[in-house]
C-alpha cells in the first residue's frame, strides 16, 4: 500500500478537487477535504455556498463532475453499496414512503441494510425518536416535524460510523432540536464522524470540533472550536463571505 492509499485509509473522509457544475455555475469548485475518524465537523455558509451539493457528493446521492471521494478509505467509485452501508443521512429530503406507515418505512431499510434482529432494533430507534405511538400510522399524514424524526431514525438503524446531515433541524421543534443534537453527540467512548450543514452559528459552534465556512463553491475558512468563540465566528464569516450571518 503507498503512501496515498494508506493516507485516505486513516481518514473517515477524504475528497479531492471535487467540483459539480450546474450550468455556468460552479456548485463545488475544487474543493479538497480530509475528515478524522470521530470527528465533528459544522459548515456554514450563506445560501447556494454549495453546502448541500457537498453533503448529497459525500452521500452518494450526486455525483461529482470531476474528483475523487474515500468514505471510510473506500473509493466511492469502487463501491457505493458498502459505502452506503457506513454512511446515515438527515437531509431536506426524508427518503421516506408517504404511503407506508412508519413502520414498514423502518422495516424497509432494515432489509436493505442486512440489520440483525430488525424489529428489536426498530422498536429501540423509534423510540429513542419519540414516535412509537405513531409506529403504524402512513408517513404521509404525519407532520413535517414528525417526518424528520422518523428521518433521523431511519439514518440510525445501521448503527453508521458516519453521519452526514444538511441542516437536519429544519422543521423540528425546540425539544426535536434538543434530542436531536444530543442523539447525535453520543457518548465520548463510541463517537461518530458526523458532518454538519446548518445556519444556525451558535449550536453549530457549540456542536463542533473544526469549523468550515464555504462560499462560492470553496472552503474559504477553516478553524478549530477551541480557538473561536461565537463573536470570533461571526467576524471570520463576514470576512470570509462578505456577507452577514
Amino acid at each position: 500500500m503507498d503512501q496515498k492509499d494508506k493516507a485516505s485509509r486513516d481518514l473517515a473522509i477524504k475528497a479531492r478537487d471535487l467540483a459539480k457544475p450546474f450550468g455556468s455555475y460552479l456548485a463545488l469548485n475544487g474543493i479538497d477535504l480530509d475528515i478524522q475518524r470521530g470527528e465533528c465537523v459544522t459548515i456554514f455558509g450563506p445560501n447556494g455556498a454549495g453546502k448541500t451539493t457537498l453533503i448529497k457528493v459525500l452521500a452518494t446521492i450526486m455525483n461529482p463532475s470531476a474528483g475523487t471521494v474515500w468514505i471510510d478509505g473506500i473509493n466511492l467509485k469502487d463501491n457505493i453499496e458498502e459505502v452506503r452501508r457506513r454512511i446515515g443521512i438527515v437531509t431536506h429530503q426524508t427518503f421516506l414512503y408517504n404511503n407506508l406507515t412508519t413502520y414498514e418505512n423502518l422495516d424497509f431499510y432494515c432489509r436493505m441494510f442486512g440489520v440483525p434482529n430488525r424489529k428489536e432494533r426498530l422498536l429501540e430507534v423509534i423510540e429513542t425518536v419519540g414516535m412509537t405511538s405513531r409506529l403504524h400510522d402512513r408517513v404521509g399524514t404525519l407532520s413535517r416535524g414528525m417526518q424528520q424524526r422518523v428521518s433521523f431514525a431511519r439514518s440510525q438503524l445501521h448503527k453508521p460510523p458516519i453521519m452526514l446531515l444538511d441542516e437536519p433541524e429544519t422543521g423540528l421543534d425546540q425539544d426535536s432540536i434538543s434530542m436531536l443534537w444530543k442523539m447525535l453527540k453520543g457518548s465520548t467512548e463510541d463517537r461518530r464522524t458526523i458532518v454538519l450543514t446548518t445556519h444556525n452559528l451558535e449550536q453549530g459552534l457549540e456542536f463542533a470540533d473544526r469549523i468550515l465556512i464555504m462560499d462560492q463553491g470553496k472552503i474559504v475558512y477553516e478553524g478549530l472550536r477551541q480557538s473561536l468563540d461565537l463573536p470570533g465566528l461571526k467576524k471570520a464569516y463576514k470576512s470570509s463571505t462578505g456577507a452577514l450571518p
